[in-house]
């Protein structure tokens, strides 16, 4: 597949900014439970900024995937059936209720019921932008639990990575538990994701040349049949070369998890402020190339009917 740009962005930096609010909410439970130190409202407020200013960037960029923005409110009307149109509807709960929660704690109010909320609309966000591609049963890459579980544990990875950083800075005594838990998270998300990838990897084809054509000879070689490309070759082959592949497969290997593990390990939870928000954002960046490898790794079965053509520039 094509990986849409905008879709990268939207998912990775939405699911960031719930992996922030899931980490702050567990800050929260820990201070009403007396295990932490400092003024929550100090992480609590400019945490609920972070968490507004990822949400709704993601949000800009997805508007860019529209054919017409102007329309995107009608997108929600068919919420009893499509996952998107459920994503649309709690997105924008969701950022109110972080809003509020947010406003709740610079006015001093505890507000640990709004908190709740928030992560349980933060876990349905995941499920309805997960099952979005996880229910397009007819890409086999995408079409596993695996795939919501990893918009998950990956959005709370990168998100408590950059909690972490707030809290080095704003209660110093939750950064340590929270750089444990982006470990924890980012772990995890070498478990779920490397699990995704093996069984992606062990698939066979359901379909072949040989079967879509009805012709059984071993050995059959496709050739465009147009000059221009289509609609087809552009949006079912992601059109970049095996080297560029590999790069971004690395940057998402080294960046989104390896980096994170060696660093989080070895600072023992006790990194600076400024070297928890360089480290997120690397990892962010990983996690962006890792967004792009998961949509260009999903292969359509109309590639085996219309395969990409030759332009003239290639010729």
């Amino acid at each position: 597949m094509r990986p849409p740009l905008s879709m990268v962005l939207f998912t990775t930096l939405a699911g960031a900014g719930q992996g922030v609010l899931i980490a702050m909410f567990g800050v929260q439970v820990a201070a009403a439970l007396g295990l932490g130190v400092g003024a929550p409202a100090d992480l609590f407020v400019p945490g609920t900024v972070l968490v507004l200013l990822l949400c709704g960037a993601g949000l800009v960029a997805a508007t860019f995937h529209l054919g017409q923005p102007l329309r995107a409110w009608r997108a929600g009307a068919r919420w009893r059936t499509s996952w998107l149109s459920r994503e649309i509807v709690v997105l924008p709960v969701f950022m109110a209720v972080v809003a509020a929660w947010g406003l709740a704690h610079w006015m001093g109010a505890p507000a640990l019921g709004l908190g709740a909320v928030a992560v349980a609309l933060a876990f349905l966000l995941y499920l309805c932008t997960g099952m979005i591609y996880g229910a397009v049963r007819v890409i086999r890459e995408w079409a596993t639990p695996l795939t919501p579980l990893n918009f998950a544990v990956l959005g709370i990875a990168s998100g408590s990575t950059l909690a972490a950083a707030l809290a080095a800075s704003a209660m110093p005594a939750m950064a340590v538990p929270l750089a444990w838990s982006a470990l924890g998270a980012t772990a995890l998300g070498v478990l779920t994701r490397g699990a995704q990838r093996w069984r992606n990897d062990m698939l066979k084809p359901a379909v072949t040349v040989q079967s879509a054509i009805g012709v059984r000879h071993p050995r059959i070689v496709q050739k465009p049949g147009m000059m221009a490309g289509s609609f087809n070759s552009r949006e079912f082959f992601h059109g970049c070369s095996g080297r560029f592949v590999r790069g971004m497969r690395w940057a998402a290997v080294l960046f989104g998890f390896i980096l994170p593990l060696v660093a989080l390990t070895l600072a023992q939870g006790r990194a600076s402020a400024t070297g928890l928000a360089a480290l997120g954002l690397a990892q962010l960046g990983g996690l962006l190339a890792e967004r792009w490898i998961f949509f260009a790794d999903a292969r359509h079965p109309q590639n085996l009917y219309a395969p990409p053509a030759v332009t003239a520039s290639r010729i």
